[in-house]
């Protein structure tokens, strides 16, 4: 049943409980010993309607008006309603052997001996709230699945193998509807990809002219390196806690570039790619304002990881002295 509730969510005040951050519940799944993930039964139909509010959601069939007794599919609020209500379904478990999304739901267990323990610990709760899983969708004791678009397994956080899939098997844009769609599964990848807005360059200039549209040498080039790059793209890790991490900056002439690792033993292991295109106004800036402008993004966009760790930013300049200064910095990071 699929009813047009667009009038019902205009008129109804929005939910503003926060979803959680996609990136932080990835890296909290991954790189542990063994996981399941669990899917629930319809879980918006789940949930029952408040009663006063039921007849807002009333719909007209050829026999005679319905209305849900259950909170539907389709209502604005859905996704904050069942998201408050996993979270205090699961309150306990969430962030120490559980982690959940909506309806999206994974358990971990760092040792294997233990796992059995943990689904156990959760069962309870799902008995506990009358809930219903989908033993269909649901898979047990597997060292790694999908999970929010990802693949996350004990080895780290990898790429959705069906997204590189998509790029590698793509053939040369011959549209700019077509360069859209290789561009949007770019920057879906774009957490896996170093530098993607300066190697992308070339592609991405054709959405900027879509009248004058030509598929150049450059073009075909970034599109072949990305190819061959997806097929076996880096693994990416989680950060231990109390480790301090390292911040790279990459300047280009119309792009910065950032990449923040973590190191054990000598041995430096990738966490996140980031990159954008530089506007007109910034590709006029200096180096060093460049190099400002890299850091400032890249403290903004990583934030939970500047929030939770030390971070050490590498870089051949001055940029420490240059930030204490008020006269210079100001412009900077306005």
């Amino acid at each position: 049943m699929c009813v047009d509730y667009t009038d019902l969510n205009k008129a109804c005040p929005k939910d503003s409980y926060p979803l959680p951050s996609i990136d932080r519940l990835v890296d909290g799944a991954s790189g542990h010993a063994l996981l399941s993930f669990l899917d629930a039964y319809s879980g918006y139909n789940q949930i029952m309607m408040y009663p006063p509010d039921e007849v807002h959601t009333s719909f007209i069939t050829d026999h005679a008006n319905y209305c849900y007794r259950v909170m539907p599919f389709g209502l604005k609020n859905a996704g904050a309603t069942y998201q408050r209500l996993m979270d205090k379904v699961f309150h306990q478990q969430i962030g120490r052997n559980m982690e959940v999304y909506v309806d999206d739901m994974v358990v971990k267990t760092t040792s294997a001996v233990d796992h059995a323990t943990d689904l156990v610990e959760v069962f309870a709760q799902v008995r506990k709230h009358n809930m219903r899983l989908n033993p269909e969708k649901c898979v047990f004791g597997v060292q790694g699945g999908k999970f929010l678009g990802f693949m996350i397994t004990s080895r780290g956080i990898e790429a959705n193998p069906e997204k590189c899939k998509a790029i590698i098997q793509m053939q040369n844009p011959q549209t700019v509807k077509e360069v859209q769609r290789l561009a949007g599964r770019l920057v879906s990848l774009s957490r896996f990809i170093p530098k993607l807005a300066e190697k992308a360059g070339p592609i991405f200039t054709l959405l900027k002219k879509p009248k004058d549209f030509l598929w150049t040498n450059q073009c075909e080039e970034a599109f072949q390196s990305f190819k061959s790059f997806l097929t076996t793209p880096p693994i990416l890790q989680r950060p231990d806690h109390n480790t301090d991490l390292l911040l790279y900056l990459a300047i280009a002439e119309n792009a910065i570039s950032a990449v923040i690792v973590q190191e054990h033993q000598k041995v430096q292991t990738p966490i996140y790619f980031i990159s954008r295109f530089l506007q007109d106004a910034e590709r006029r800036y200096q180096m060093i304002e460049k190099l400002a402008l890299a850091l400032v993004t890249a403290a903004r966009r990583l934030r939970p990881y500047f929030q939770s760790h030390q971070v050490v930013v590498k870089t051949d300049y001055p940029i420490k002295q240059i930030l204490r200064k008020p006269e210079l910095v100001g412009r900077m990071i306005a």
